[in-house]
């Protein structure tokens, strides 16, 4: 097997959360143009058909299902659709996410709860019902934020909760998994890139930010999803439990 070919996904099935928009998309793409058919997952399943499209249109098949990973029904259900369509998961890419920047004296128990119950408890729901059917050699990737590892200037207690919780998460299921089944699980820590949460920061934030990250500037998304391929590939077979951060060194500052 040659270096490049260590990064082919060719004949395997991955499964995006949070697919219908922004980074899911570019990962479901990217995952199809490395080889990998692709089930797509999220709750606006109406948004979903652009990212069909550029799975197809990269080579390989489809299959969208309507998911709120708040619920363990609708993971399991997600998990179901893939194997019956397809016949197995070899991937899973725990991408669903949503945020607040409500201050941490205002923010609501229902406002708290609900960035947990996605960020954090769905990917556990995800994970879990993927463990169940996946074989020796599969991979499982979190994407968890720096701001599980720093904070950067908004009030965002939900938040980074759940993205430092997903990255305990990580290192625990890694250690449950990778010796028994030979699951692989991993995060990536992504930086600024833009995305839907990005457009919803007031105006000026992300310039204020850049000073701190030594790049001086926004991520492009291609090079997160490149970081995801080595990451669930076999480029990436000797890594297991690490969070692996992409952000234009702002963790130095």
């Amino acid at each position: 097997m040659g270096i490049l070919d260590r990064f082919r996904l060719d004949d395997r099935v991955a499964v995006v959360t949070g697919a219908s928009s922004g980074l899911g998309a570019v990962f479901a793409r990217t995952l199809a143009e490395a080889g990998a058919d692709v089930v797509l997952g999220a709750r606006r399943v109406d948004r979903l058909d652009e990212t069909r499209a550029a799975v197809e249109k990269a080579g390989r098949r489809a299959l969208a299902v309507r998911t709120d990973v708040a619920s363990p029904e609708d993971c399991q259900g997600l998990i179901e659709a893939a194997t019956g369509e397809f016949g197995r998961v070899d991937v899973l890419v725990n991408n669903a996410g949503i945020g607040t920047a409500v201050p941490a004296t205002k923010e609501t128990p229902d406002q708290f709860r609900e960035v947990i119950d996605v960020n954090l408890n769905g990917c556990y729901w995800m994970a879990q019902a993927a463990a169940r059917v996946m074989g020796e050699g599969s991979s499982i990737v979190n994407v968890s934020s720096v701001l599980g590892l720093t904070t950067a200037g908004l009030p965002q207690a939900a938040y980074s909760a759940s993205k430092a919780g997903l990255i305990g998460l990580t290192r625990d299921l890694a250690q449950q998994w990778t010796p028994r089944k030979g699951i692989r699980v991993n995060a990536l820590a992504p930086g600024f890139f833009t995305s839907e949460m990005t457009d919803s920061y007031q105006d000026g934030y992300l310039e204020s930010q850049l000073p701190r990250v030594l790049a001086r500037r926004i991520g492009d998304p291609e090079e997160l999803a490149a970081a995801l391929i080595f990451l669930v590939s076999d480029a990436g077979s000797y890594c297991t439990g690490i969070t692996l951060p992409v952000e234009g060194g702002l963790l130095t500052s």
